[in-house]
């Protein structure tokens, strides 16, 4: 029993640094399936948008990806771009397709260093097409340029105010598309009204399309995600079910692929960031998505073929949202536009966690003594639970000799050793399990912890103390000479790592000296296994750790 506690101790100590990229992933969903009795959709045939023509953004022509960016063939010196300045972000608006050619963040940098620039959401150019592009009748990849004229020069908002920009453009079939933005200053997400008038004197037969381009907001593979396990890329909310496509999948699929009826919202996002368009008319629709090689990646919200009559008007509603996955912003979106940001499968116990540390934030306004303050909170609502678990084992190291006595006296009988084994953690009031129990109770606790630290966007560019200025990113003390592969010198995780050899030193063991051994080589295992790791996480691991010395301390020191 002791070598199987043991062996469970070991497993579960690796389990708290490696099974967590596994259990954090959140689990694969798939668009509902359709009864038998129900028909199927074009998303189930992996077939063209529902649209008048055929082919879909250029998918035809055999290049395995949409050919958005038809905004190019207008002449730049043609078109003017509009800014829009509120107190979160600045926007730029071109009158080339009416699209979006600039969404800066001010609240974010893209890196940690003060005079970093205002984080970019828009990663692409004209010739590979830029967000909101609409077309009507006809596929983006194979619509028709349009130079749109706009109402204003520039927007200046501050404050609650909200403000609106018109841009109006005639198509050669006859078409006069307004596209209307309207922008608040103090919200991410702006509204997109559109309007098709048919100036012709026949009726004209179609469906509207609205683009986004997308690629990764922090330079893509090249550069690295912020962790290798977190989800980047496309996302669509589906009939009440989040469904989520990985990019490298995605891109060997030439069509791409469809899903449609219900879309909640449908976009692209990386662990910190997204740009989603939510569609605000009622009924069914389709979105599609496909990815280049290079990382693009295309959504196209499309809606039902209908028919405008020779001066009539066909109207669309559309939301977009540009900013940080910051779960509280988003359910003022409504639209469950939450429901964008997993943490997994623990999902459940992470919000209410979340929701801790920016209480404790909000206190002392430092997010490192936030993370502080929250690992002590778990500790003691779990403190119980572990003193009885290491008083345990505590006694299960005391009873050891007469446990080997029982295993040498019946050695050759082994149901008259598990009696008398029963008799002895009787006798003593052990339970051999006492010292596992607690940590399989605490195991979904830590992982929905670490995946708020990972995740979260208020960790990132966070400064702790002295030299930790970025608790999303690894810890490292700069002295002035680069050290191979390191950089610097990360203090805490060379702390972490001692605080845990001192606490297996602290620890009861069965006795058993390649075990202890084996026990005593974790420390080193677990410090390299750290290196590249947040500082938010070993922060929180190397203050778990001392909690727990000074718990063991105090254990020890009662008498037996």
């Amino acid at each position: 029993m002791d070598n199987h506690r043991s062996l469970l101790a070991i497993v579960l100590s690796v389990a708290v640094l490696l099974a967590w990229q596994y259990f954090f992933l959140p689990p694969p969903q798939s668009p509902p399936v359709k009864s038998a009795g129900e028909a199927v959709t074009p998303a189930e045939e992996s077939s063209p948008l529902v649209a008048p023509s055929p082919g879909l953004l250029g998918m035809e022509s055999g290049i395995g990806m949409p050919a958005i960016g038809g905004e190019a063939a207008i002449s730049t010196s043609q078109a003017r771009e509009i800014t829009v300045e509120t107190d979160l972000y600045t926007a730029v608006i071109s009158e080339a397709g009416g699209v979006v050619k600039s969404f800066r963040l001010k609240g974010f940098r893209e890196e940690a260093p003060l005079d970093s620039p205002s984080k970019e959401l828009v990663k692409t150019g004209a010739a590979e097409g830029l967000p909101l592009l609409f077309s009507w009748g006809t596929e983006p990849g194979r619509a028709e340029p349009l130079l749109f004229s706009g109402s204003e020069q520039s927007l200046v908002l501050s404050g609650n105010k909200e403000k609106q920009l018109t841009l109006t453009a005639l198509s050669a079939a006859g078409l006069e598309i307004t596209r209307t933005y309207t922008f608040r200053a103090d919200d991410y997400r702006f509204d997109l009204a559109i309007e098709v008038r048919n100036t012709s004197d026949t009726p004209i037969q179609g469906a509207p399309y609205l683009a986004l381009v997308s690629r990764p907001f922090n330079g893509g593979a090249k550069k690295g995600a912020v962790d290798p396990f977190l989800f980047i890329g496309p996302k669509v909310l589906l009939d009440d079910a989040v469904v989520e496509l990985k990019v490298k999948e995605l891109a060997k699929e030439r069509s791409g692929r469809n899903f449609t009826g219900r879309i909640g919202w449908a976009g692209y996002e990386d662990t910190y960031f997204m740009t989603t368009l939510i569609p605000l008319n009622q009924g069914q629709a389709t979105a599609h998505f496909a990815a280049s090689g290079d990382e693009r990646v295309y959504t196209v919200l499309a809606g039902a073929a209908e028919i405008i009559p020779p001066q009539g008007t066909a109207r669309y509603a559309y939301a977009a949202y540009f900013g940080p996955k910051k779960v509280s912003l988003l359910k003022e979106q409504g639209q469950s536009l939450e429901r964008a940001v997993n943490f997994g499968w623990f999902d459940v116990l992470a919000r209410p966690t979340l929701f801790l540390l920016n209480f404790f934030h909000g206190l002392v306004n430092n997010y490192g003594i936030a993370i502080i303050l929250v690992t002590i909170l778990i500790k003691l609502a779990f403190w119980p639970i572990s003193h009885k678990g290491m008083k345990s084992m505590k006694m299960m190291q005391k009873i050891q000799p007469k446990m080997a006595k029982v295993r040498e006296k019946f050695k050759d009988d082994r149901e008259r050793q598990q009696q008398e084994m029963l008799k002895l953690y009787q006798t003593y009031k052990v339970n051999p399990l006492g010292g596992c129990l607690p940590m399989l109770l605490q195991i979904p606790v830590f992982f929905a912890l670490y995946k708020v630290l990972l995740q979260s966007i208020e960790l990132r560019h966070a400064p702790f103390m002295l030299w930790i200025s970025d608790l999303s990113a690894p810890d490292r003390l700069p002295i002035g000479v680069d050290i191979p592969w390191l950089g610097g010198i990360p203090v805490l995780t060379l702390l972490m790592g001692g605080s845990m050899f001192l606490q297996q030193k602290m620890t009861p063991t069965t006795g058993d000296p390649m075990q202890a051994k084996i026990m005593m080589f974790l420390p080193v295992i677990f410090t390299f296994m750290f290196l590249n790791f947040a500082s938010g996480l070993v922060l929180y691991w190397l203050v778990n750790n001392l909690l727990t010395i000074g718990q063991q301390y105090m254990i020890n020191r009662q008498p037996s």
